[in-house]
């Protein structure tokens, strides 16, 4: 038992020499402080049973236009090629290039259902440029001060060649209404 004593003993000798009541109160006010701000956090509400709502089927927008359009509906905020005239489609790379890590993203409206999908526009990398059906819209471009959110970037250096060839634009989801 006496071995018991001296431990805790020595234990709190140790702390009370390294540390101080007013670092004690220091702490505690701090978190206390900070524990007064996790009801703000954003958190994911559970629904009971009876008043949630039905879910909604996943599916496809459906689709008008023609993709080789620079007008069609999923370009809004694209800035380069269109795959769909290069050998690809809106939604896939021309054979002989890969699709990029690293994308932008932007938010069209569709005419067919007038709801706004969060398209992902990613780059078709590894030939040189297709050069057709050049496509800069830049629908609610703002000046450049966070870089994911701009197209004026090539967006081939996270894939393992540089070169730009075309772009893509994927329907990711549907976007939260204002």
């Amino acid at each position: 038992m006496k071995f018991l004593d001296r431990f805790f003993e020595k234990s709190a000798r140790r702390v009370a020499q390294r540390s101080s009541r007013r670092g004690f109160l220091a702490a505690l006010g701090t978190s206390m402080v900070g524990m007064g701000g996790i009801p703000l956090l954003p958190v994911a509400r559970g629904q009971t049973p009876d008043t949630a709502p039905a879910p909604e089927p996943a599916r496809a927008p459906q689709e008008v236009g023609d993709p080789a359009s620079c007008d069609y509906w999923r370009y809004c905020a694209v800035d380069g090629f269109l795959c769909e005239c290069c050998g690809g489609s809106y939604n896939s790379c021309p054979a002989g290039t890969e699709m990029s890590t690293l994308t932008w993203i932007g938010t069209c409206r569709n005419p067919v259902d007038g709801r706004n999908y969060v398209i992902s526009y990613n780059d078709c990398c590894g030939t040189t440029q297709c050069a057709t059906c050049l496509c800069q819209r830049d629908e609610g471009d703002r000046p450049l001060y966070r870089s994911d959110k701009s197209n004026d970037i090539n967006w081939c250096l996270g894939s393992s060649s540089t070169v730009y060839h075309c772009s893509t634009a994927i329907v990711v989801g549907l976007a939260f209404e204002k």
